[in-house]
């Protein structure tokens, strides 16, 4: 899954030739996940159709401030679409549109909605050779990056008039690729290794039976999703479940029994700078693993059971610099059970959460947390998404090593 998956993004097209190729670059947005809107100036029209750009973002295409019809004037709202943007792409941005939006020009649709955008404007001019060198073009790039704006230079390459040189469009691709790498180096945990754990284990009594519990690993798959969000590289190690983590920055590792995460985590744990530990580890698992299926003879069956290795613990004791969270799922002396693990485990914070609390523990789709951290601060949440309670964590975490 792509950074950009689930953003509004919002295309702003003007009147040159390399518009042909803003029919490609709706596609990859899509592909890549985002919500796509089109604004552009009337004169783009002649260079592609509204209705291959409605057809493929799937949404109407919007280039002047009224849609007649039946005589009916529909007003097309420049600081709603400004408002609905996380980014805001002029693709291509030609000498014109561009010097407009320097002077503060407001004569078009495209224009209005620039002025209005609260959100990340990046623009990618298009030209020929001259215009692109022309110094009253090199100033429009200069003051539109002095207002924020960022510019994905033109490529050098065959232009519409035959010449070769500087002033290429760059490639749908490209754009893409360009946003999504300024918003990971935007991010408040790029270069930050993050390892987490989620699901339950499974420890084997025979090839057919387990000893297990209810976890169903939403709870670790949203914070993965959510680190990967915030900009950090994020090794997953999971335990079976039906959940998936599709996002080019997180790492799926699978494992089954407590020994296999005991050693998945340790493999990792070393190149992580923060460890966030949610999977329901089995605390205790068969001595003994049959190795044919335990037929039903008797009326009773006695097994016995050693200790897992406490993976937790293990990593508190090594931590060193590392930013180390637990999870505490408690039935009785919730508060004071939690510190004490908090204590005993080494750890940076812990989340606390209650089976006595409604909505909240194994395979709902929302948790009710309190965090405690190692300076005995208590925050206290109410009934979240697990998905909320995800960015309440990761927040919490980028405040505190930021701190």
């Amino acid at each position: 899954m792509s950074i950009l998956s689930g953003k509004n993004i919002l295309l702003g097209i003007s009147a040159g030739i390399a518009a042909y190729k803003t029919a490609s670059l709706v596609r990859v947005f899509i592909k890549a996940g985002a919500n796509v809107q089109v604004v552009m100036t009337p004169s783009a029209k002649d260079f592609i159709t509204p209705l291959t750009l409605s057809t493929l973002s799937k949404n109407p295409v919007h280039s002047s401030f009224t849609n007649e019809d039946d005589d009916n004037a529909v007003w097309n709202n420049h600081v709603d679409l400004g408002l609905w943007a996380d980014i805001f792409i002029i693709a291509p941005a030609t000498a014109n549109t561009m010097s407009k939006m320097v002077n503060g020009t407001c004569d078009n649709l495209l224009l209005a909605t620039y002025l209005s955008a609260k959100c990340p404007v990046y623009f990618a001019p298009a030209m020929d050779l001259d215009m692109y060198k022309h110094p009253s073009t090199l100033s429009s790039f200069e003051k539109l990056k002095s207002f924020g704006n960022v510019m994905i230079p033109a490529t050098s390459g065959e232009l519409a008039s035959g010449l070769v040189g500087e002033g290429r469009m760059a490639e749908p691709e490209d754009i893409v690729s360009f946003i999504e790498k300024d918003i990971i180096n935007g991010l408040p945990l790029k270069r930050k290794k993050v390892l987490i754990t989620a699901g339950p284990t499974y420890e084997a009594i025979d090839p057919v039976r387990f000893i297990g519990n209810h976890s169903s690993g939403k709870m670790g798959f949203e914070i993965a999703k959510a680190a990967a969000n915030l900009g950090a590289e994020v090794v997953l190690v999971t335990g079976p479940t039906h959940q998936t983590a599709n996002h080019s920055l997180i790492a799926v590792i699978p494992v089954v029994s407590a020994q296999n995460m005991y050693d998945a985590v340790h493999e990792h744990y070393e190149n992580a700078d923060i460890a966030i530990l949610s999977a329901a580890v089995a605390d205790f698992t068969p001595k003994e693993v049959a190795s044919q299926k335990i037929k039903k003879k008797d009326k009773t069956l006695t097994l016995e059971l050693g200790k897992t290795k406490d993976i937790l613990a293990s990593l508190g004791d090594t931590k060193k610099d590392k930013f180390l969270v637990g999870f505490a799922l408690e039935t009785n002396n919730e508060l004071e059970n939690a510190r004490a693990k908090l204590k005993r485990k080494n750890l940076n914070l812990i989340v606390l959460n209650s089976l006595n609390d409604k909505g909240a523990g194994f395979k709902s789709d929302t948790n009710k947390v309190t965090f405690i951290d190692n300076k005995d601060n208590i925050t206290e949440f109410q009934l979240k998404s697990k998905l909320d309670v995800a960015k309440d964590l990761l927040n919490e975490i980028v405040k505190q090593i930021n701190a």
